[in-house]
């Protein structure tokens, strides 16, 4: 099932989403149900809402007790919600509502990173309402961007723009500068998504002559990555390599450095060396901080465990990631099609092929994905004249073509593995 934004009339629907698509009774339904429950409370604190009596809130928040007692215990998501409830009573009992406003946003990014991403918007807007006019500008000013980066992923493109526009405008009015950096690299990657290549890199390299050195070194390194993806999608990994690389070595949190390892793994298969991105990518398995990262490196494992014609690790890694599929976004869904019907073309399997294609075409097209629309059309127009079937822009070039500044990085990486 592909994930779209949600069109909601009720507020946390999301959440009984989730509820509705498990199993009775299993860990998945009743963290839906705590989720459900738990924003309920929170919306008590809404100050468009007439604030209800000290036992009313009593009696809400001991159900909710009793409810939580009802989590799976090993879940970091019990954690979120457990803490979100005592944050919650802890701002009606200071009748202030900024106090939950940490909890909701530490909670959004925990779904976002999940990739529960309707969930996440949904935890998003609770905050901003919620926290209303009280609500401090630097937390309006994040949990714009957070909102924004969560539409985009969404492939609400005109939704993130106002988002990012919106960031932007508050970050400029507070002097924030990083802040307003990041909305004008969200623009960029809104751009990416819509299939203007040229503008997004235009913005970047912008966005890269304004930060200089004194800048923010995660600024920085979000600006590199961004410009490597770019790069990549007009078909020039050589050139996007060293700065994923620089994105790599700039980044200070591990989440951030497994997405940029992950990203690095599969340019420098792109341009042929794939022993060095699959050292790279079975590292951010194993890594495991991010399941975006991990569910993006284990589809280009998959992907070159067939260009490598090795069956076994082909169907290993197709299952894993099959396994993950119902809660893939759009553009790692879409991928995912694409390379496993890339991979039966490999072994021949031309019928599973063009019906896997067909499948990653219709998931492309549905959710705007223009570029990755163009690609997959122009691999399944040539299908059964070339074996290894790979797109333009995933061409894999020999290792004699490497440029120095490849080399480089793939020599460094080389040592970072060894030790």
């Amino acid at each position: 099932m592909v994930e779209a934004a949600p069109q909601q009339t009720l507020e946390h629907a999301a959440f009984l989403r989730r509820l509705a698509d498990a199993g009775p009774g299993s860990p998945q339904a009743r963290l839906g149900h705590g989720a459900f429950l738990t924003l309920r409370l929170v919306d008590l604190l809404d100050p468009a809402e007439r604030r209800v009596r000290p036992d009313v809130f009593g009696y809400q928040l001991a159900a909710m007790d009793r409810v939580s007692r009802e989590l799976p215990g090993d879940s970091t998501e019990t954690a979120h919600l457990i803490g979100l409830m005592r944050a919650t009573a802890d701002a009606f009992r200071s009748r202030d509502s900024q106090l939950v406003v940490p909890a909701l946003l530490a909670y959004a990014h925990y779904l976002e990173d999940e990739l529960m991403l309707s969930e996440g918007l949904d935890v998003l807007e609770t905050a901003l309402r919620v926290g209303g006019e009280a609500l401090r500008a630097s937390d309006r000013v994040a949990s714009r961007l957070r909102m924004a980066r969560v539409l985009r992923k969404l492939n609400e493109f005109d939704s993130a723009d106002m988002a990012y526009d919106e960031a932007g405008a508050l970050a400029a009015a507070l002097g924030d500068r990083g802040s307003e950096l990041l909305s004008r690299i969200g623009r960029a990657r809104a751009s990416m998504g819509r299939g203007n290549l040229a503008a997004a890199e235009d913005a970047l390299r912008r966005v890269l002559g304004d930060i200089g050195e004194a800048a923010e070194s995660d600024i920085s390194a979000r600006a590199h990555q961004e410009m490597a993806i770019v790069l990549a999608a007009r078909g020039q990994p050589a050139e996007a390599i060293p700065h994923i690389w620089r994105a790599f070595q700039l980044y200070e949190d591990e989440v951030s450095r497994t997405r940029a390892l992950a990203d690095l793994g599969a340019l420098l298969g792109v341009v042929g060396d794939i022993e060095g991105a699959e050292n790279a990518l079975n590292d951010v398995v194993r890594r495991g901080e991010s399941q975006e990262a991990v569910d993006n490196a284990s589809i280009e494992l998959m992907y070159y465990a067939s260009f490598r014609r090795d069956r076994l690790s082909f169907e290993r890694w197709r299952e894993q990631c099959d396994a993950r599929r119902e809660h893939m976004p759009p553009n790692i869904l879409a991928d995912f099609y694409l390379k496993a019907g890339i991979g039966r073309a490999r072994f021949a399997q031309f019928d599973r092929a063009e019906a896997l294609l067909g499948t990653a075409l219709r998931v492309a097209r549905d959710a705007g994905l223009h570029e990755l629309v163009f690609r997959i059309e122009r691999i399944t127009g040539g299908l059964r004249d070339c074996l290894e079937a790979c797109a333009p822009s995933q061409a894999t070039a020999e290792p004699k073509c490497h440029s120095v500044a490849v080399r480089e990085v793939s020599a460094a990486l080389a040592l970072r593995v060894v030790d």
